[in-house]
């Protein structure tokens, strides 16, 4: 899987350097694959293809843009079981779970904008003035490896519908499925220029897109902390930015909640994708005096998730992405024992033949620790006691950040509780997220949303007409 090429305006073209980045399977250490470490020059190449590209794409009509995007779509549907292959392989996903929930929902998102871009009107008439909605114009994309297809067509998917033309740079750690794409597109028959694709590093590739003068909407997600950087650069030109960021979301259980319900969510949420998904439900807030019920329940449920190869049969939960990664998570189980918290169940992880991390519950643990305020970004779930409903309420929303949370308990009370947190998303019992809603942030969580009609409603621009 070594890719030699990039592609800018409609063709596979040699980049500007031969610098390589290799691709590593976390499961075993191998390099699996590299592509071209790509620089300013190749990303100039491709703003200026892009915006050669909006001239004219912008004025095509919808119903064309429509119809290459259910192009690709079938193109990508034909190619399920490639992209299950490379992401099993570059991020470690386990076989089903690398299928049926990294490529196939969001198959079925793309899906879904093309259903919604049909009835969307993008012309509203009122008694003295209209209202019309353009595409905002060349869009720089930087997506993570925790999902490295699923965030790239949340992206792709609203901006080619809406008339925008697009440069991907795809994270560094997973950039293999990504190719994958970008043959789709090119046998979808897009106009040349209209999708990008320039692999690389943060700082060769994405610090130049965000600081180019022709690129109108910078659309990032990853870390806060990596938000904050090439915001401030976005930032100096004036560009439009959506980010979507970490979280350290709270799962918040009342009284007369299904144990077994609010359990095993939070469970599905901590350990599969092995804790690396923004949304993953990290804090779990109890009543004091239901302290040993939900222990005992977290620990009987954890033996239904078996860790391990991700090319195992019976596998539910592979490695961490990376040596970084197992690093990172590694540091923050030593400093959970060093803050005093208990380990109600794992064990402090050492280096084998892959970046592999057993489950970790901490309990005992008091919201001001770094581990019950910090982005993990592991399979280290944090118990924490409530006396009062309004005691809960203050430890859920005491974070810096505010991207996801649950609420479980009597339907009477769900629904106010839910409404108090401050987070962009909250599940309600038996409720689950779908692509077809809106996702993103309040806080240090993020800057706009993605999904849904409130998500194609970024990559357009709002003009009024006074006649």
């Amino acid at each position: 899987m070594n890719h030699e090429k990039i592609f800018i305006n409609g063709e596979w073209i040699s980049p500007s350097t031969s610098e390589r980045i290799e691709v590593e399977n976390p499961a075993n250490k191998k390099i699996i694959g590299s592509v071209p470490a790509c620089k300013e020059e190749d990303v100039n190449k491709a703003v200026a293809a892009a915006k050669e590209a909006f001239k004219t794409w912008q004025y095509t009509d919808v119903d064309e843009r429509i119809e290459l995007t259910e192009k690709l779509l079938k193109e990508l549907r034909n190619r399920v079981s490639d992209m299950q292959d490379v992401i099993i392989k570059e991020l470690g996903a386990p076989r089903e779970f690398a299928k049926d929930t990294q490529v196939v929902p969001y198959l079925d998102g793309i899906e879904h904008f093309i259903k919604m871009m049909k009835e969307y009107p993008l012309e509203e008439k009122h008694d003295d003035y209209t209202v019309i909605k353009e595409p905002v114009g060349v869009v720089g994309a930087l997506t993570p490896w925790n999902y490295p297809l699923g965030q790239i067509t949340k992206k792709l998917a609203p901006a080619l519908l809406t008339g925008c033309t697009i440069i991907l740079k795809p994270s560094q750690n997973a950039p293999l499925v990504s190719y994958i794409l970008a043959e789709c597109v090119e046998k979808a028959g897009f106009p040349n220029g209209v999708f990008n694709l320039v692999p690389g590093r943060g700082s060769d590739v994405g610090n130049p897109l965000a600081l180019h003068p022709d690129v109108d909407l910078l659309t990032f997600t990853g870390s806060t902390k990596g938000g904050k950087e090439v915001s401030k650069l976005a930032t100096q030109d004036i560009k439009r930015i959506t980010l979507e960021l970490g979280g350290k979301s709270p799962a918040v259980v009342l009284k007369g909640a299904d144990l077994n319900i609010a359990v095993r969510t939070v469970l599905d949420k901590i350990y599969l994708n092995t804790g690396q998904s923004c949304s993953a439900l990290s804090r779990i807030v109890i009543p004091v005096d239901q302290k040993e019920d939900i222990e005992h329940t977290i620990l009987a449920m954890t033996k239904d998730y078996n860790f391990g190869d991700p090319e195992g049969k019976n596998t539910h939960v592979g490695p961490l992405a990376s040596k970084k990664q197992f690093d990172k998570v590694k540091s923050f189980i030593e400093k959970g024992l060093d803050e005093g918290a208990k380990m109600l169940l794992g064990e402090v992880p050492k280096e084998s033949e892959g970046y592999y991390v057993k489950p970790v519950v901490f309990t005992d643990v008091k919201n001001d620790m770094k581990i019950a305020q910090e982005e993990i970004f592991g399979p280290v779930l944090c118990v924490i006691t409530y006396s009062t409903l309004e005691e809960a309420l203050e430890i859920a929303n005491d974070t810096t950040y505010g991207l996801s949370s649950a609420v479980f308990g009597p339907q009477s009370k769900v629904l106010d509780v839910a409404r108090k947190i401050k987070a962009g998303n909250s599940i309600i019992n038996h409720g689950s997220q779908t692509y077809k809603a809106p996702f993103g942030g309040y806080k240090h969580s993020g800057v706009g949303r993605e999904g849904g009609k409130y998500g194609l409603e970024e990559f357009l621009e709002i003009k009024s007409l006074f006649m």
